[in-house]
């Protein structure tokens, strides 16, 4: 495929083709999910020097900033261990090289992230594997790892070691650590992906006869039993969350078909392993019996998939939200390996954008893998700050948790300091943690323009600091600065407005 071509294509793209085929003007959104996942289980962090670490993390984030990214997915828990200080799991082999084994000099990297997600103004989710022990049975686990303590906790499928879903006390324990995690830890949401009931090998049962004999009574079929174990496992998970801070919230990355038309005929029009029948993820029924706050299925594959086409799968979420936001699930590399299916000398993105921004009911993406963003493969990066998201974007508001915008800020003035000339505002008075303006945003119009701050070609920042240096010239153009206050779940309050001559 022509680079070159590519390149030009999206800098003086004008327009782009939405799903119906029709031409519209291309959307710049002003609310949109624009999140990142950025694994350790690929071994990018193992037994790298904390410095390095720290250097690596700082220029990933800066490179996703500059690309539009406002939420990033950090897995922390792999094997049942720990990217973070946990008092009840040893620390991850995925970043000392040993399980077990501390970093040295000592540091936390989930809190490390956590506040430098925050010093950017995005989101951070904890994201965590729930059942999965080894994914080698060759590996070694930690003296202080929980298996040592509990043997009869767990299983071994396919040269794999599982917590046992069937069992109350694996439950209770997974349910323990999300609740340390939330408590200790200023996450803004807990993630899991497609990780449940592990994904079947022809010839080899999931060796739960046992169990099922102990506590599947009351089910006829071991397919529906496993599926109610998972879900009073994402119950449990949501009730803990809402218990310890309301404003968390708890999302998942399920697989990216739900059911074949062939096993259901409310399924999609596919041909692929399958979520409720493969891996016991009623995923629908957790949407909407409300027990998930956020949605986001791997659409990894191409248009055009004889077995899984990505516009179909699309279509098929979109129409089947169950009342919680989407997300799709994006595969960076597959999207620049495969050209366009009406325009071979361009890739894939232009048009899975257009497809994607079609649906009401999905409000973002999610990039699967962070680094091949922060590497542009394809010149995918490029083309994310260049055109999709050329302009800041707000995260969706999650009204179903909160819809009550903070106050408005206070004591807006420009003020000349050794620093400059800054904008200073006063935090709104809040009497709640969810009343609470967490971050700001500043807007900057022309003197002669309307002020809108719907339109996000405006933001100039958004910040968790109550000032703004201003980009002073000569004293003699006048512009309007409009700041807003967001809460957690960003709520935006009304606006306040400071006439500046820069």
């Amino acid at each position: 495929m022509n680079q070159k071509n590519h390149l030009f294509f999206l800098l003086f793209m004008l327009i782009c083709i939405n799903a119906t085929g029709q031409v519209v003007d291309t959307k710049y959104p002003k609310r949109e999910f624009r999140g990142a996942w950025i694994q350790a289980v690929n071994g990018q962090f193992k037994g790298m020097a904390p410095d390095q670490m720290k250097q690596t993390l700082v220029g990933q984030l800066n490179s996703l900033q500059e690309a539009g990214i406002n939420a990033i997915i950090f897995q922390v828990r792999p094997e049942a261990d720990a990217l973070y200080a946990s008092g009840y799991e040893p620390w991850s082999r995925f970043l000392t090289g040993t399980q077990g084994k501390a970093p040295s000099p000592l540091w936390d990297p989930m809190l490390f992230m956590i506040n430098e997600c925050h010093k950017r103004g995005m989101e951070f989710h904890a994201w965590i594997n729930p059942y999965r022990v080894k994914t080698s049975l060759n590996v070694q686990l930690a003296p202080t790892h929980i298996y040592h303590e509990h043997p009869e906790w767990f299983v071994t499928y396919n040269n794999q070691l599982y917590f046992d879903p069937a069992l109350p006390e694996s439950r209770e324990y997974i349910c323990k650590i999300v609740a340390d995690i939330v408590s200790r830890y200023d996450v803004d949401a807990i993630h899991m992906d497609d990780y449940f009931y592990p994904y079947p090998v022809n010839g080899i049962d999931f060796p739960d006869d046992e169990s099922f004999a102990r506590y599947g009574g009351g089910f006829s079929n071991k397919d529906d039993w496993r599926r109610s174990n998972v879900n009073i496992l994402i119950k449990k998970l949501h009730e803990t969350v809402r218990s310890i801070k309301p404003w968390v919230k708890f999302g998942i990355s399920p697989f990216g078909i739900y059911r074949n038309q062939s096993s259901d005929p409310l399924g999609s029009r596919t041909n692929g392993l399958q979520n409720y029948d493969d891996l016991y993820a009623d995923v629908l029924l957790w949407a909407r019996e409300g027990w998930i706050d956020y949605n986001i299925p791997q659409i990894y594959w191409e248009i055009g998939h004889k077995a899984a086409d990505y516009a179909t799968l699309v279509d098929w979420w979109a129409k089947h939200s169950e009342g919680r936001p989407i997300f799709i699930g994006q595969s960076v590399m597959n999207t620049i390996q495969h050209a366009d299916p009406q325009n071979s000398s361009i890739n894939q993105l232009p048009r899975k954008m257009a497809w994607q921004r079609n649906y009401q009911t999905i409000q973002g993406s999610c990039q699967w893998y962070a680094s091949a963003v922060t590497n542009n493969v394809g010149l995918y990066r490029d083309a994310l700050m260049k055109e999709y998201h050329r302009y800041p974007a707000l995260p969706p508001v999650f009204d179903f948790i909160d819809n009550k915008a903070p106050g408005k800020v206070r004591k807006v003035k420009g003020v000349w300091t050794e620093d400059g000339y800054i904008l200073f505002w006063t935090a709104p008075k809040a009497k709640t943690e969810m009343d609470k303006a967490v971050q700001y945003v500043v807007y900057r119009f022309r003197s002669d323009e309307k002020v809108d701050i719907d339109d996000p070609s405006h933001i100039v920042t958004v910040t968790r600091n109550t000032f703004y240096k201003l980009p002073y010239n000569d004293g003699k153009t006048k512009y309007r600065y409009v700041v807003t206050a967001l809460d957690r779940l960003h709520n935006e309050s009304r606006s306040v407005s400071k006439k500046i001559k820069l």
